[in-house]
């Protein structure tokens, strides 16, 4: 029964998200490390999810985090990041809804990212076959 509890409160944050968190990922090497790190480490809920006993936002986002299970130093290792700005940094990014705690990202940064990442590769399919070949 609690494990659906999760599902259905994390479920209302991915469907509530705010975009304007991209701006704290957009040029931040660190952060953006950690932010694909995260998906790339197992995160899951721990095997008796404890009774949400508040019913609001905050309270609710807390107790996901309360019940999510993940290995910092497999994490930290991932993102390359140094021990002392690690912490701080993960922090802000699970304060501002950015990572979710069963190891998904919000779906706002996901798309920035990907953006980000077709335009450095120019991998854009219009792109491609609009593109002239010089002799």
């Amino acid at each position: 029964m609690r494990e659906d509890i999760f599902a259905t409160k994390l479920q209302w944050f991915k469907e509530n998200e705010k975009p304007e968190v991209v701006l704290l990922v957009a040029d931040n090497p660190e952060l953006v490390r950690i932010v694909v790190a995260w998906t790339n480490t197992k995160v899951d809920r721990t095997e008796n999810v404890s009774a949400l006993r508040d019913q609001s936002e905050n309270s609710a986002w807390e107790w996901l985090w309360a019940n999510a299970r993940f290995c910092e130093d497999e994490l930290l290792a991932k993102s390359g990041q140094s021990r002392y700005t690690f912490n701080q940094e993960l922090t802000k990014l699970i304060g501002n809804r950015i990572l979710y705690p069963d190891g998904t990202i919000n779906s706002f940064v996901q798309r920035y990212l990907r953006e980000k990442v077709l335009n450095l590769f120019d991998a854009r399919p219009s792109k491609r076959r609009n593109a002239t070949v010089r002799k």
